[in-house]
């Protein structure tokens, strides 16, 4: 049986053993034919709200958030339909803000990639600066005691927009809406503290959990501090075609976006299995191995104590090598000492979240990864590296024997399996 894994930019098919296997995957979504049409007609129908064109006057102020490159935001095909329709405003009064969060500040190249060179060329662009307190305001503490500071442009803009795509979250439990506002555009301390060990812990910080998920709670609280004026989140299928338009107030557009994503991507099973092949949905979600987590989040749902995690993501941009996730992984010899680590740390520090979650998988389950890394730095994540899925496949019936059951997650976060 041949599978195809998102994986890079043009797949990785493995060819497995057809016997006791199963695919789990969304319920696939066919992309809207005319996708611009469909994004007009969602600004000019916008939920909760009035048209995006009426929300400003043409002396107003305008900021625009749209996601990093680790996203897969379509942002070249939305952004010019979304300022079309503030056209009636001078290109000078717009500022488009790269909501970066912690991540590294995108190359010029990149940026051209992503939103197109005639935006690039006739529009302020701001990459965010999450440590740099000059260029933020604060606006208190919120009922978490997380003292927030948010990007200064955004925040005085006149008219606020959040753009971003809405999928399932680790622990966030769906991303777009609020998501881009703390962890787009928030101060570095802020987004810490949202991550703290504490608040990974809790039990609702996980995927699909919104209403009693701390994370996604002060995400939103601190949304409503800055008060966005619009919002516009789509949905994609494993093609990247937009398969939905969420556009209008923040919260209600998110929800209904969040209720649409839901149908398709929470998948059940009836038992967990020894083998979980799974992969962090292709490019650009598996740029790296910090972003990979996700996928072996996804899988860690349905595996048994025990089991066994295949892992491929390409990891084009390694570890990667900025942040702490790399020197953190690599500071402890067993999974057991990096959580005992990260608990006793006085302050959380970037990126431990990721190694936290990783760890506590790794306490139950056995995580190969194929990938374009080399093997030292797959040893030192912990990891087991494999360069034939198929041959590691048959090896890991023979460990567990007869009954051995496998399951593949061709599209990984893209699904969020659980046990019913």
């Amino acid at each position: 049986m041949k599978v195809k894994l998102a994986y890079g930019k043009n797949g990785l098919i493995v060819d497995l053993p057809s016997k006791d296997i199963d695919i789990i995957e969304p319920s696939f979504v066919e992309g809207i034919k005319d996708e611009g049409s469909a994004i007009l007609q969602a600004l000019q129908n916008p939920v909760a709200s009035p048209p995006l064109r009426q929300l400003a006057d043409s002396d107003a102020s305008v900021a625009v958030i749209f996601p990093d490159r680790t996203r897969a935001m379509p942002s070249r095909t939305v952004l010019p339909i979304l300022l079309s329709q503030l056209d009636h405003i001078p290109k000078k009064q717009i500022t488009l803000i790269n909501a970066v969060g912690t991540h590294r500040p995108n190359t010029e190249v990149e940026l051209n990639e992503m939103l197109g060179e005639n935006i690039v060329q006739n529009y302020r662009i701001v990459q965010h600066q999450p440590k740099n307190r000059s260029s933020m305001v604060r606006l208190g503490l919120s009922k978490f005691g997380n003292e927030v500071w948010v990007n200064k442009d955004f925040v005085q803009a006149k008219l606020k927009i959040l753009t971003g795509f809405i999928e399932p979250h680790l622990f966030a439990g769906f991303s777009g809406g609020p998501k881009a506002v703390l962890l787009g555009v928030g101060a570095f301390e802020s987004i810490l503290n949202n991550h703290s060990a504490k608040m990974i812990d809790h039990p609702h910080s996980t995927w699909g959990e919104t209403a009693k998920n701390p994370i996604h709670q002060e995400m939103s609280e601190i949304a409503d501090l800055v008060r966005p004026d619009f919002i516009l989140n789509v949905t994609l299928n494993k093609l990247k075609e937009i398969t939905g338009i969420f556009a209008g107030n923040c919260k209600e557009a998110h929800h209904k976006g969040c209720q649409f994503v839901r149908k398709s991507v929470m998948q059940t099973v009836a038992e967990p299995y020894d083998v979980v092949i799974t992969t962090n949905s292709g490019f650009p979600l598996d740029l790296n191995l910090y972003q990979a987590v996700k996928g072996m989040s996804a899988a860690s749902q349905i595996v048994k104590p025990g089991g066994t995690i295949i892992m491929a993501s390409e990891c084009s941009d390694g570890i990667p090598d900025e942040g702490n996730f790399k020197a953190l992984l690599s500071s402890e010899q067993s999974p057991s000492a990096l959580l005992s680590k990260i608990a006793g740390q006085r302050k959380p520090i970037q990126d431990q979240w990721q190694v936290q979650i990783l760890a506590k998988i790794l306490i139950q389950s056995e995580i190969y990864l194929y990938s374009t890394l080399p093997e030292d730095s797959v040893y030192k994540a912990h990891l087991k590296p494999v360069r034939n899925i198929p041959i590691l496949i048959t090896q890991l019936q023979k460990k567990y024997g007869e009954s051995c059951r496998i399951a593949v997650l061709p599209e990984g976060p893209q699904t969020v399996p659980s046990l019913r």
